[in-house]
C-alpha cells in the first residue's frame, strides 16, 4: 500500500550545475535551501537584507539604493530589511544597509540563476509604504492588507523583463503564517500561486516553478515532519525537499559531483579524534591533494574555501 501522494514534478529542462552562480531571495525556506547548496559548494549569496517574506519587499532587492528608517525606543530600524538590520545610532545602522546593497548588488551582477521564496501576500504598511519587517513596534502603527496577484505580477513581469539573461525559479515557503490566521494563511498562499502561474506564462522559458510548498502539504503532510513549533519543516523534511530538488533541476554529471564535493565539506568539517596520529597527517594530505584536484576543475573553489 501507498502511503505517501506524490507531487509530480516535471523535469526541468533548464539545468542547474557548478558553472552557475546563484542569489537565494526570501522566506527562511530560501535560507535552508541556500544551506544545502553552500554544503555542496555551489556559488550562492542569499538574503542580503535578511529574511523577507512579501514579495513586494523582495522586489526591493532589485531596485534602487533607497533608506526608510525609524526610531523606536532609542534604537534606529531600517524598514526595508529584516529586523536585525536595527542599531542603537543612525551611522552604524547605515553602515549595515550599505554593506547589504553592496552584497545585493554583487549577487544580482554576478547570479545566472536566482532562487525567489515567496511566504506570505499579507503586508504591514507605515506611511503608506510596504515594510520588511515591523521590528516589534506598535500594531497600531501599521495598516494589514493582503496583495493582490495583479500587484505581484506587474512588479516582478518588469524585475524579470529587465534581468533577461537570468533563469529564475520561484517557489512557496511550505511554512504557515498562522498568525495571519489559517484561512488567511491559505488565501495568502492561493494568491502567490496564481503569481507565479502567471509570471510562468509570461515567461515560460525563463521562469521555473518548484512546488516546495505542495511537497511539504501532500508528500509530507505529517507532523513528524515539522519543528517543535509545528509550523517550521524540520531538518528531515527539508533534506527530503532539497533531494526531491535535485532530482528535478540537475542533471547526472551535476549530481556525481554533488558527491564528491558532499564529501570534500564532511572532510573538511572532520573533528580527529587524535589530530597528532600519522593515521591523521595522511588523511590530511590526501584531502589537500583532492583540494588541488578538484580547483583545476573549478578554479573559483579557492575562494569559495575562505568563506
Amino acid at each position: 500500500m501507498n502511503w505517501q501522494t506524490l507531487v509530480h514534478i516535471p523535469l526541468s529542462e533548464r539545468k542547474l550545475g557548478y558553472e552557475d552562480t546563484f542569489l537565494s531571495l526570501g522566506s527562511c525556506f530560501a535560507d535552508n535551501m541556500a544551506h544545502k547548496m553552500k554544503s555542496s559548494f555551489f556559488r550562492v549569496v542569499t538574503n542580503p537584507f535578511g529574511t523577507l517574506y512579501n514579495p513586494m519587499s523582495i522586489a526591493r532587492c532589485f531596485g534602487k539604493k533607497c533608506e526608510y528608517v525609524q526610531e523606536y525606543n532609542n534604537v534606529y530600524h531600517s524598514m526595508y530589511h529584516h529586523g536585525i538590520f536595527s542599531s542603537s545610532t543612525r551611522d552604524e545602522l547605515t553602515s549595515l544597509t550599505d554593506a547589504s546593497w553592496q552584497v545585493c548588488q554583487r549577487g544580482i551582477e554576478e547570479s545566472s540563476v536566482v532562487i525567489v521564496t515567496w511566504g506570505t501576500a499579507w503586508v504591514y504598511m507605515l506611511d503608506g509604504v510596504v515594510v520588511a519587517n515591523c521590528h516589534k513596534m506598535p500594531a497600531n502603527r501599521f495598516e494589514r492588507r493582503r496583495l493582490t496577484v495583479q500587484e505581484i505580477v506587474e512588479v516582478w513581469k518588469e524585475i524579470i523583463e529587465r534581468y533577461e539573461d537570468k533563469y529564475w525559479i520561484l517557489t512557496v515557503s511550505p511554512i504557515r503564517h498562522v498568525k495571519d490566521g489559517m484561512h488567511e494563511n491559505q488565501l495568502s498562499k492561493a494568491v502567490l500561486l496564481s503569481a507565479v502561474d502567471a509570471l510562468q506564462q509570461c515567461f515560460p522559458s525563463r521562469v521555473g516553478y518548484f512546488p516546495a510548498y505542495e511537497i511539504m502539504m501532500d508528500e509530507l503532510r505529517d507532523y513528524r515532519f515539522y519543528a517543535e513549533d509545528m509550523l517550521h519543516p524540520s531538518d528531515v523534511a527539508v533534506g527530503y525537499i532539497w533531494q526531491r530538488f535535485v532530482e528535478t533541476m540537475m542533471d547526472g554529471d551535476t549530481v556525481r559531483e554533488m558527491a564528491c564535493f558532499d564529501q570534500l565539506y564532511k572532510d573538511l568539517h572532520h573533528r580527529p579524534l587524535h589530530p597528532e596520529s600519522e593515521a591523521y597527517r595522511l588523511f590530511r594530505e590526501g584531502l589537500e591533494e583532492r583540494i588541488r584536484q578538484m580547483m583545476v576543475r573549478y578554479p573559483w573553489l579557492k575562494d569559495e574555501l575562505k568563506r
